[in-house]
């Protein structure tokens, strides 16, 4: 499996002007308008190379956006991963060493263990703990439609259904199974969190529509919670997609191969052969078993392929 060489409609640019924030942290921005409401984070460059989150990030930061009740709070996650962009080698850059958006439980934040990205999500600890409502910003490296992700509870339900962009949700009733993720770090794993916490993933990384719906969906996230005044469409409830998560895989084996190429959203009949992982056989647990983000490359101890079933 190798990554064809995508059009890179939008790279990244210098965000270095936005390093000195006002929080103590390098590029984290907060914003409290004096009364009362909830904190809301928009969370960019969770991976280095999904600059849709820088995007919509910048976007907030350079018109000024300000909230009229509560708190807002704008980060930048992985910047170094992010300066590490090469327009020749585009998928390089998602990590340094760890997947940051996997290494949110105790276990690690407070274990021996040390990266550029445990270093990192030991200081954006305490911006992710006293949010209320969290979007934490992501895009896919195939072009398929954008969807939600997010833990199975009523309160990230609700929200994304209101917000009505993208009309796709991934619900997890148990985790993603590879690791613990930005959105369910401490209190926000549990059923009685402070409140939302959302992945939107915005579609293929650098695709000019990919950022245009990341700056949507965080104005309109925004708008949500009573931070923002800003009008938008509203969805038809017969338009939303609901998929459940039923297996994560994670590639065991250098011999890992999918049994046709796959970009995500393929359909799979119940025991049907989806890949081999060295002696392993990955199989469909259930009939319109729905594929979601294949693996593209062979990397051992990432994750090959999300199996879920339509709701």
């Amino acid at each position: 499996m190798t990554d064809p060489q995508p059009a890179l409609e939008v790279l990244p640019r210098d965000i270095s002007a936005y390093r000195e924030g006002n929080t103590g942290i390098d590029y984290v921005h907060r914003f409290e308008s004096g009364q009362p409401g909830p904190h809301v984070l928009i969370n960019a460059l969770t991976h280095g190379n999904e600059i849709c989150g820088m995007v919509a990030a910048t976007h907030l930061l350079d018109s000024g956006v300000r909230p009229r009740l509560g708190t807002l709070t704008v980060s930048f996650a992985h910047v170094e991963a992010y300066n590490a962009f090469d327009p020749a080698k585009p998928f390089d850059n998602r990590q340094i060493v760890h997947n940051l958006n996997r290494v949110w439980s105790d276990e690690w934040l407070d274990g021996p263990e040390d990266s550029p990205e445990l270093r990192r999500a030991r200081e954006l600890r305490p911006v992710v703990a006293a949010a209320d409502h969290i979007l934490d910003i992501h895009s896919t490296s195939q072009d398929v439609v954008p969807f939600w992700v997010y833990p199975d509870f009523e309160r990230n339900a609700r929200v994304a259904m209101a917000i009505g962009l993208p009309p796709v949700h991934l619900v997890m009733p148990s985790g993603l199974g590879s690791g613990t993720p930005l959105i369910q770090h401490g209190l926000h794993a549990g059923a009685d969190a402070p409140g939302a916490a959302m992945v939107v993933e915005c579609g293929q990384h650098f695709k000019q529509s990919a950022a245009d719906l990341a700056t949507e969906v965080t104005l309109r996230f925004l708008a949500h919670f009573g931070l923002i005044d800003r009008a938008g469409a509203r969805p038809e409830a017969d338009t939303q997609r609901r998929f459940e998560l039923l297996q994560t895989h994670v590639i065991q084996s250098e011999d890992f191969r999918f049994v046709r190429p796959l970009i995500g959203f393929e359909t799979f009949a119940k025991g049907e052969l989806i890949a081999t992982n060295g002696p392993d056989e990955i199989r469909a647990p259930c009939d319109d078993c729905t594929i979601f983000m294949p693996a593209q490359r062979v990397i051992v101890g990432r994750e090959a392929v999300y199996l879920t079933k339509p709701l």
